[in-house]
């Protein structure tokens, strides 16, 4: 016996809505291409279409080469103006701990309470809070990538790779720090002074000069 079963066939309206809900599935937004995908597809097509036989005999094959070799300096240019994407975790040391305090203030906000202490004749703050500046300032110019939880010293090696003409200065500046905030040693107008004065001078180093 064949049994007949009505088929259901929805309005307009209701076809429209089944198709929004469908739509709105996350899978179909994972699955949309990125602005890199789009861009990446429009240069490939672009060189698919200038390199075949008919254009390739138009312009001629000089005239390849200099596009081709336009377009590898626009992207080398592009990687050095961009540089590389700074990683989560010297995104969250710039911001967040540092040195065990959960301070997101920035390097000049520190300089000045640290220099503020330091006028009050409060050297073991005023080292403490310059130091952290010192890092902090590195971080911010992404020079340094210290692993969470770095102490002093493990700031001080990394920025000795940067300016290695410093690392003597870096490393007394991180034992000055050691000295006030873990082995209590009160620090003097001297001390503080040299440290002022290396993060000084690290902070009016340009990039460009340190990795040229």
């Amino acid at each position: 016996m064949i049994r007949s079963f009505d088929v259901y066939v929805p309005d307009g309206d209701e076809a429209r809505r089944w198709a929004e809900e469908e739509l709105s599935n996350p899978r179909y937004a994972d699955a949309k291409p990125t602005w890199f995908d789009l861009l990446a597809r429009d240069i490939g097509r672009f060189l698919r279409d200038l390199f075949t036989s008919e254009n390739g005999a138009n312009v001629g094959p000089s005239a390849l080469i200099i596009v081709t070799v336009i377009i590898v300096a626009a992207l080398i240019a592009a990687l050095i103006i961009w540089g590389r994407p700074r990683s989560a975790r010297s995104i969250r040391a710039a911001r967040g701990d540092l040195l065990g305090a959960d301070d997101d203030r920035s390097a000049a906000q520190l300089r000045a309470e640290a220099d503020r202490h330091a006028r009050d004749g409060d050297w073991d703050t005023a080292t403490i809070l310059r130091f952290r500046a010192l890092a902090r300032g590195l971080l911010e110019r992404d020079l340094i990538d210290p692993a969470p939880g770095a102490t002093a010293q493990a700031i001080a090696r990394e920025a000795s790779t940067v300016f290695a003409d410093e690392s003597d200065a870096v490393r007394r500046a991180a034992v000055s720090f050691d000295d006030v905030r873990y082995l209590r040693h009160p620090a003097s107008a001297e001390s503080y002074r040299e440290l002022a004065a290396t993060d000084d001078r690290l902070r009016a180093r340009r990039p460009e000069a340190v990795l040229a």
